[in-house]
């Protein structure tokens, strides 16, 4: 299977293969001040299944922390995607992707919330055990 995205304004496209390890939403305080958005929508995938298929010269990056470098359209500004190196995926912004059927698994960073969802799904107080974190699960 193959899905593919684009920026705001189209000059970006991305191709991504397969399907993703994860997909869920982000609640901590840098999701939330990159999308000017109380929560972020992810599909995180391993590296080698994204593809930049149009555009690549206009994508910048910005690496605020050793967690994460954030990527862009230099032209509309529109937000593609953040490498994860230190987890080994990559994110690609599922709001960006129209034919990903979206089916969130969770939600990470919770305790930093400032939208409570009762969705019924496993909300981490921070990130899983297995990426680092507490694994502590906080109540819907």
């Amino acid at each position: 299977m193959s899905y593919s995205g684009k920026c705001f304004c189209g000059a970006v496209e991305i191709a991504v293969d397969g399907e993703p390890a994860a997909m869920g939403y982000c609640h901590c305080d840098s999701c939330r001040e990159w999308s000017a958005g109380p929560v972020n929508a992810f599909s995180l995938w391993p590296p080698a299944a994204v593809h930049v298929t149009k555009g690549a010269d206009h994508i910048r990056g910005y690496q605020r922390s050793e967690k994460s470098v954030r990527k862009w359209c230099e032209i509309c500004g529109g937000h593609l995607l953040t490498e994860h190196p230190l987890w080994g995926v990559t994110d690609v912004y599922a709001a960006i992707i129209s034919t990903l059927d979206f089916q969130p698994m969770l939600h990470v960073n919770y305790g930093n919330t400032v939208l409570h969802l009762r969705d019924g799904l496993p909300k981490q107080k921070d990130m899983p055990a297995e990426m680092g974190g507490s694994g502590t699960l906080l109540p819907d």
